[in-house]
């Protein structure tokens, strides 16, 4: 919005030189993010007391960790802290006509809404499991495959028509049509290497990523600031990779698809990282609010959808190594537990609890030790991802 203002002051007024910053993605960037961090902090305190007056209190299962039951009632739904700065942020900064940006945001509101209602069940009935797992998957993957549908297409149309059109013509096409090379999964650290996937590979693979890292960065929250921080640094990993695919010049010199119009999404980026470290000011232990569903599965959503854009899926799996580690943990001690049930009678657990950070402070790790290690582990991914762009 403030693009369109500043090109249209510049019009009426020539000699105001300085609108021309508005033009440089790098500088609006940098005040989205500064906008976010300062909408965060200044509406927390707000939004604490809101949601504290609302009697909207975090119910922690009884059979959780021992711990973490004096954290009954500390507010929750906080992620619509973030979920404000983000949006607020980006619709400020970044240029309207940019379909990639509308999309990654539809996205995370959408998550944000079905994490809303989770959110919402748990508090008025109490019930901490919240929205049932059917009802929740069946929001979330509508959702992702709208998404992964779309964006099949606007790798190769820059229009929201020329995308509809397309898709028509793959329909009356028997459903054949070809993608471009730059829609393949790209092979990190390989020059050349790409998988070509198909419009029905695309598809399932962004649906995959998109809803995976949604409930993958859902699962991480468990701690206080646990989630927020890892969200950050993959988020701002991301946007590098968005404006450089975004450049023809960098994305040539670097051996990355050339994605026109990607590279408006360090905006949006920009904005999560302000609003995330907004958000972990009030969130770092003692916790004084906890994201929720609301933040978590937005946020997760986000940063698949980020990937999807920028073809960097791989990468993200890399980068977003704790989210993976998270969500495999209850996916194997859930399977373990049923088969050596089904075989033994008796069900056996892999872990000591999951989520694998559960495990940990049953292990003796105090919270504090396993969120600080669990951050430094995500540094270290980031940076081993942001080495690719050179090790090729």
């Amino acid at each position: 919005m403030l693009l369109s203002l500043a090109q249209w002051l510049q019009g009426l007024y020539p000699d105001l030189g300085f609108l021309r910053l508005f033009q440089y993605i790098t500088f609006r960037a940098v005040m989205a993010a500064m906008t976010a961090l300062l909408i965060g902090l200044a509406f927390g305190p707000w939004v604490i007391r809101r949601l504290t007056e609302m009697k909207i209190g975090q119910p922690v299962r009884a059979y959780g960790v021992q711990a973490h039951l004096a954290k009954t009632g500390t507010p929750t739904m906080g992620g619509v802290l973030v979920l404000i700065g983000i949006g607020v942020s980006t619709l400020l900064w970044f240029d309207w006509s940019n379909r990639f940006v509308w999309v990654v945001m539809l996205v995370t509101m959408g998550f944000g809404a079905v994490g809303w209602v989770d959110d919402w069940r748990k508090v008025v009935d109490k019930n901490p499991e919240g929205m049932r797992s059917r009802e929740k998957f069946f929001w979330q993957s509508l959702i992702g495959l709208v998404a992964a549908l779309y964006l099949a297409f606007s790798v190769s149309e820059t229009s929201f028509l020329g995308v509809v059109q397309l898709f028509f013509r793959w329909v009356s096409s028997g459903f054949s049509t070809e993608l471009p090379p730059k829609a393949d999964l790209l092979i990190p650290f390989f020059k050349t290497i790409s998988m070509p996937l198909g419009v029905w590979g695309f598809v399932a693979l962004a649906y995959f990523v998109i809803v995976g890292t949604s409930n993958a960065v859902n699962f991480t929250d468990g701690l206080d600031g646990l989630a927020i921080m890892p969200v950050v640094m993959v988020g701002s990993a991301l946007g590098l990779f968005a404006y450089l695919t975004g450049s023809s010049v960098f994305s040539k010199y670097l051996l990355l698809p050339y994605i026109p119009g990607s590279g408006e999404l360090l905006i949006f980026c920009a904005a999560m990282a302000g609003a995330g470290l907004a958000f972990l000011w009030f969130n770092a232990h003692p916790a004084q609010v906890f994201m929720g569903d609301v933040g978590a599965l937005a946020l997760g959503g986000g940063l698949g959808t980020l990937a999807v854009i920028t073809r960097q899926e791989i990468l993200l799996g890399i980068m977003g190594g704790i989210f993976v580690a998270e969500v495999l943990s209850v996916m194997l001690q859930v399977s373990w537990f049923k088969f050596t049930k089904k075989k033994f009678g008796e069900g056996r657990r892999i872990f000591k609890m999951a989520p694998l950070h559960h495990h940990f402070e049953k292990s003796g790790w105090n919270e504090t030790q396993v969120v600080i290690r669990f951050w430094i582990i995500t540094m270290l991914l980031c940076l081993v991802g942001l080495a690719s762009l050179k090790l090729r």
